[in-house]
């Protein structure tokens, strides 16, 4: 792994461009040929509270071949399985399936997927075309309706069918439930292992669903605070580099590590920009922490709060005209929103107990946090202005929000205590807006600090 130490100007639109080839290379193009769809009428409202799982079959994708029906069998499982975890869908067990894949083909006999409670049934083919490029096909079918919902078909190189199995599940979700969907993303995290008094970092990546894990460090140096850049091909991230705390820019493809700057005192929390061509940071200096802009194309740094208590966890609108982060300047942790600027400061919260880590909806219409109150930790959202605060999620330490693409779901990281403390555990989870559909991302070993990606491109 290389580290760069100059200062070199980026250009963020042509880095974006290059990424955007570069994953076109990979997955040949990923030609999509998309048939109208016919009028909806099947919609789960997502915006209410606890909401019901539509039943949906999802049946095999055949294939001529041996390794096409077994492609076709994988896809399948990653279709049923993203849908499954959304907590708003309830894939039916093929063993109850009436009617045949081979006369599936032709045409769905409604009357006998309704008789087993579908609502919605998807069904497709794996072809493999004379150039080697696999063609997947899939249509989505409202049953009551009758009527065809969705018809697309991808192009892509045999080894990309776990991606074409989450962009057919993120279409089946946009489809029904009107929004966009999040199955076509990655994870950033810290990975841990060992004692509590010698704990190994390292960084770490991974599918949504916890596929394709790999390591991005070697755990030789402490990592913190990973962070996605806007292109999803970048990580931003602090690291102990020879005991001395840094931040680093990571290219997740070529495993280009850059130095940000040797700035003095403690560095941490960054997160990018919205447009990719900064980043803000906390910095501590002289036992104050204030919160700072980095351009990243000319290495102008730029203090952005200026108040004796301590200023950090900034995070960007999704427009970038403001910043919401947390300070104890009114005596107790609470959560802010100012200006890009740094003007035009607002205390957002209200509520009993401390604020922190405050995170931007990609929506711009929420705020998540950690709150701590009574020895307890909360996972919450409120609004820009500190209207409407909601608590999702409860635990002796829950920490770490980070939104899905979509700003309908969050992950975190959550303590399991030991008794004596030596083996406490962390684990990755996730839950929707609706506070009901909590579940845990499985890691090889403990995780904590997960990062969302945008939607890879």
């Amino acid at each position: 792994m290389t580290i760069k130490t100059n200062a070199l100007k980026r250009d963020w639109v042509t880095r974006s461009l290059a990424g955007l080839c570069a994953l076109a290379v990979v997955v040949a193009g990923l030609a999509v040929v998309s048939s109208a769809p016919a009028h909806a009428e099947l919609r789960i409202d997502i915006t209410r509270g606890e909401v019901k799982p539509m039943p949906i079959a999802v049946t095999r994708f055949p294939g001529e071949s041996v390794s096409e029906t077994e492609v076709g069998q994988n896809i399948t499982s990653v279709i049923s399985n993203d849908l499954a975890r959304s907590g708003l869908f309830a894939p039916i067990d093929e063993d109850a399936f009436i009617q045949s894949a081979s006369s599936l083909a032709v045409n769905p006999n409604f009357a006998e997927w309704r008789a087993i409670n579908a609502q919605a049934l998807v069904n497709g083919r794996v072809v493999t075309e004379p150039n080697g490029l696999l063609r997947v096909e899939f249509r989505l079918w409202d049953v009551l309706a009758e009527n065809q919902m969705a018809g697309v078909a991808y192009r892509t190189q045999p080894n990309n069918w776990r991606r074409i199995a989450h962009k057919i599940a993120d279409e089946i979700y946009k489809r029904i439930t009107g929004e966009s969907g999040y199955f076509d993303t990655r994870i950033v995290y810290v990975s841990e292992s060992g004692p509590g008094d010698k704990r190994v970092k390292r960084l770490a990546i991974m599918d949504q669903d916890g596929a394709n894990h790999r390591f991005l460090s070697d755990g030789k140096f402490l990592v913190l605070n990973p962070r996605f850049s806007p292109t999803a091909q970048e990580v931003v991230y602090m690291s102990y580099f020879n005991d001395k705390p840094r931040v680093y820019v990571l290219d997740i493809d070529t495993g280009e590590l850059e130095l940000l700057g040797d700035f003095p005192g403690m560095t941490f929390a960054p997160r990018f920009a919205p447009d990719g061509n900064s980043v803000v940071m906390s910095q501590a200096l002289d036992g104050n922490s204030e919160v700072y802009e980095l351009d990243l194309r000319t290495r102008e740094k730029r203090q952005l709060t200026r108040h004796p208590a301590v200023d950090t966890s900034p995070s960007y609108s999704p427009d970038g005209s403001r910043i919401t982060f947390n300070s104890d300047r009114s005596g107790s942790q609470q959560l802010y929103v100012m200006n890009a600027d740094g003007s035009g400061v607002q205390r957002i919260s209200f509520g009993g107990g401390l604020y922190a880590t405050p995170v931007w909806s990609p929506r711009g219409d929420l705020i998540a946090f950690t709150k701590s109150q009574g020895g307890r930790f909360y996972i919450g959202v409120m609004r820009p202005d500190g209207s409407g605060e909601r608590l999702l999620a409860e635990g002796f330490l829950v920490e770490g929000p980070t939104w899905a693409p979509n700003g309908r779901v969050l992950m975190y990281h959550r303590q399991h205590p030991s008794r004596d403390g030596t083996k406490d555990r962390y684990r990755l989870y996730s839950i929707d807006l609706t506070g009901y559909n909590e579940r845990e991302i499985v890691t090889p070993a403990d995780g904590s600090d997960p990062a969302w990606s945008p939607l890879i491109p």
